[in-house]
């Protein structure tokens, strides 16, 4: 087997032509090109991520060794140009609802949680001078919405560097959800909303926020607890203070450090307060996976089409190596069982065991 033929397959199996075409036409998008198109520029930009190819010119040169049709790189260059971000967008929303799927709950809460936060690539300002960000630096901004049940995007918005992430957070906020943020969104005047529309959260305060008023809340004390305080209180100064009184939990973390996160949550421990706001690390470790293993941080081309677009690319690489991961692992048994890393790593270099070959066969073939 060639390297990655099995990862094109994947591709090919759950994002057909069909559908892209039928995309197509609903976005109103001219399609003219008869041999690179949408569909073909889809499958580039997915190996682009999968293999973290270095630009077009590399792309160009390796994609044949895939099984991908042959291109000049001017080719890819023009249609990466050409073709809205905004179709590659919908691409990968519509994957999510093929492939998110419910999962059991780990923290027995009313609701998931939906960790949310963003991340920032950046390059010289010269290069995306429509994304100014700090300085001589330019960049753009992924805002993402993680269901920490399934690992998942929920939603995504894609945002120039110097977006605040505050609004768009309450973009990407679902009250099916219990809502898991860091500092960035924490405003006051947002806290009293989200109470008053029936929003669940868990948010972390800035350390500069008057707590006034409070008042302790009784709780069993347990052994080895990192809670330092339970207590409501309203937020703010005078010139600023919240409407509403608010459970504010103080807690230390591994080391040492005192957190201290806002909730509505007012049946639900403290120290599973605090276990609510440590999830929020899984969003950190999703980015660092995708700039580490999906060439995020490497942008090919300098327009909003082919920066967007190569990066939902990339995100539809990442829905599918987990949704195949997720698919697959429970039917291999304990001697072969893989880590999502590894398990990303090895196909990538061709080398799964016979076992994940047989089983990742099988599911590819269901979905056709």
């Amino acid at each position: 087997m060639k390297k990655s033929t099995m990862f094109s397959a994947l591709v090919q199996s759950v994002l057909t032509e069909e559908e892209v075409k039928t995309l197509i036409e609903w976005m109103g998008y001219n399609e003219t090109a008869r041999k690179f198109t949408v569909y073909t520029l889809l499958q580039y930009w997915t190996q682009a991520a999968f293999e973290k190819w270095d630009g077009y010119r590399d792309g160009a040169d390796k994609a044949s060794a895939c099984g991908l049709p042959k291109a000049d790189y001017s080719t890819f260059s023009k249609k990466a140009k050409a073709v809205p971000f905004e179709l590659f967008k919908q691409l990968f929303h519509l994957l999510l609802k093929k492939c998110n799927r419910q999962t059991r709950r780990q923290l027995k809460l009313p609701k998931d949680l939906l960790l949310i936060d963003s991340t920032t690539v950046t390059v010289g300002k010269t290069r995306l001078p429509w994304a100014p960000f700090h300085g001589e630096r330019a960049g753009i901004k992924l805002h993402v919405a993680l269901v920490e049940a399934t690992g998942m995007p929920a939603k995504v918005v894609e945002t120039i560097g110097n977006r605040h992430d505050g609004p768009v957070g309450e973009e990407l906020a679902d009250d099916r959800y219990i809502v898991v943020e860091d500092r960035a969104y924490g405003k006051i005047e947002r806290f009293d909303r989200y109470q008053q529309e029936g929003q669940s959260f868990v948010i972390r305060l800035k350390d500069n926020v008057h707590l006034e008023r409070p008042r302790s809340l009784r709780r069993q004390s347990s052994k080895n607890s990192p809670i330092l305080q339970d207590l409501t209180c309203k937020l703010g100064t005078p010139q600023c203070r919240s409407e509403k009184r608010h459970r504010v939990v103080i807690f230390q973390d591994a080391n040492g450090h005192e957190i201290r996160v806002v909730t509505d949550l007012m049946h639900v421990s403290a120290e599973r307060i605090a276990e609510i706001y440590k999830a929020r690390w899984q969003i950190e470790v999703f980015f660092r996976w995708i700039k580490q293993h999906l060439n995020v941080p490497t942008l090919f081309g300098t327009s909003e089409n082919a920066v967007y677009g190569q990066l939902y690319a990339a995100l539809i690489v990442y829905v599918l190596l987990k949704w195949l991961f997720d698919q697959t692992s429970p039917f291999i048994t304990r001697e072969f069982a893989l880590s999502f890393i590894r398990f990303a790593r090895l196909l990538g270099e061709d080398q799964l065991p016979i076992e994940w070959r047989v089983k990742i066969s099988r599911v590819l073939q269901s979905k056709s």
